[in-house]
């Protein structure tokens, strides 16, 4: 997947004047925000298990190297082989490679953001081969023609007219059916999806662990898609990045407990399977052939850098889904696979500052998304260091680092800082003394278009402050 053109602040300010694209993200965020919430309420040892799955994920990020040889050689004493990939362009070679190899023709995918990342997609279809995506809402948005907004839920910009419209225009067959009501989309996707997985010569998931003890992949799913991609074809392709490994069993449960409960509620998904190596001879069912694609795309040069801590996430959304700045625009307007605060992270530090250089701005650095992170990454932190570096190298707009430092001066200087909020505190009511509020602000005119300030009552703080007796 391609970065979108334009800035961030173009795609923003498109989607802000979308009221049905916020009213959808809003619904659906609020209720992700509700069943985290409720998990985490009913889990005392919330705390000391986000503390563990810290610990966790800093001890394998600092012997990465150890564990996935491990992890190599674990799967291939299982009887699969493992495909080391130093970028995208090495990745979907190897992928489409082991397709042809084989002679396939159809391809089945489950949900995977690193298959967005490397446009996989794309060089298979090139290729010559058919690729059909399982998840529900992978598969509307390949319909749609569109790209993922979510990395828990990719339609979540989705209303349920606009699928049933899809689905009547790209379906074959469906005559007069209903098509209104969430069961009957639900069924009119089965009816097609099942046909494609009983036909798939290839498929393709991701992996939300790789176990380094056991060579296992650990796939988390609650539609069962991933099962059926992973089962029925005669070839199981597992693309993954680095980070995705974990020393044992054990450290995978741990990452398992907060995983679910994070991302939508449940103490537990409705599929959690792993995978280990090809079928065996006595084994009924199962794929051929084990492959698993390792891709670094850039991880290895944030391993033991200052943003390693970044590698901690195990995509579950909660930072998404709690961040004001996302739930206001969607994910379309990070322009890329990662939307929110651990998009705002990573992007820059995938594609670079120059690119990206306007999501780490994307954030009010309230803390909600450390305050939910799973695996305690601190994200405003990151947040501020990206604008650290991007003002060291310039590449902020001028006028930003001239304000900046003009603040700096200020601020710098406490006599000069009180008398100057003062100043600005008398002026604000002397301008709204009218009204009662201010509809218009000097340097403040994107700020003032979507809501009123109200007109200060009385002096600035450190006024009340020493007036009150300094705190007594």
């Amino acid at each position: 997947m391609k970065p979108e053109s334009h800035t961030f602040e173009a795609r923003a300010r498109v989607a802000l004047a979308d009221d049905r694209l916020r009213a959808a993200v809003a619904h659906a965020t609020t209720r992700l925000m509700a069943g985290r919430r409720h998990a985490a309420d009913a889990l005392p040892e919330l705390s000391a298990l986000r503390d563990r799955a810290a610990t966790v994920r800093d001890h394998t990020l600092a012997h990465l190297d150890h564990y996935l040889e491990r992890f190599e050689a674990k799967v291939a004493e299982a009887g699969g082989s493992v495909h080391w990939c130093r970028d995208a362009g090495e990745a979907c070679r190897s992928v489409v490679e082991i397709c042809a190899s084989a002679g396939a023709r159809r391809i089945t995918k489950g949900k995977s953001m690193v298959s967005e990342e490397i446009a996989l997609n794309d060089a298979l279809e090139s290729a010559g081969l058919e690729v059909t995506e399982t998840d529900l809402g992978e598969y509307i948005l390949q319909l749609a023609g569109e790209h993922p907004s979510h990395i828990l839920a990719p339609a979540i910009h989705k209303e349920r007219g606009d699928i049933e419209a899809l689905f009547r225009s790209r379906h074959a067959d469906v005559g007069d059916r209903p098509l209104a009501a969430v069961g009957d989309l639900v069924t009119e996707a089965r009816r097609v999806l099942r046909q494609r997985f009983l036909a798939a010569d290839v498929g393709i998931t991701g992996a939300n662990f790789l176990v380094a003890e056991t060579g296992s992949v650990v796939l988390v799913t609650n539609e069962g898609n991933g099962d059926l991609t992973a089962g029925l074809p005669r070839i199981h392709i597992v693309v993954a990045t680095l980070e995705k490994v974990v020393p044992s069993l054990d450290d995978a449960s741990t990452l398992l407990r907060l995983l679910a409960r994070s991302a939508t509620g449940q103490e537990a998904s409705v599929y959690t399977t792993f995978f280990t190596g090809p079928k065996r001879a006595p084994d009924p069912d199962g794929p051929e052939e084990f492959h698993v694609v390792l891709v670094d795309n850039g991880r290895s040069a944030i391993a033991g850098g200052e943003f390693q801590a970044m590698l901690r996430c195990i995509k579950c959304s909660a930072c998404i889904n709690h961040c004001p700045v996302y739930r206001a625009v969607g994910g379309h307007a990070y322009g890329w696979v990662y939307p929110g605060p651990m998009g705002s992270v990573l992007t820059p530090l995938l594609l670079g500052q120059a690119e990206a250089h306007l999501l780490p701005q994307a954030s009010s650095l309230c803390g909600a998304c450390e305050e939910v992170c799973p695996v305690k990454i601190p994200l405003p932190e990151l947040l501020r260091r990206h604008r650290e570096r991007q003002v060291e190298e310039r590449i902020t707009p001028a006028r930003w680092r001239t304000g900046l430092a003009l603040w700096g001066r200020i601020a710098e200087r406490p006599w000069l800082y009180h008398a100057l909020t003062g100043l600005a505190a008398r002026l604000l009511r002397l301008l709204g003394a009218r009204r009662g509020r201010l509809s218009r602000l000097p340097f403040a005119r994107a700020w003032t278009a979507g809501r009123d300030l109200p007109t200060p009552t009385g002096g600035t703080f450190m006024d009340r402050w020493k007036r009150e007796g300094r705190g007594r």
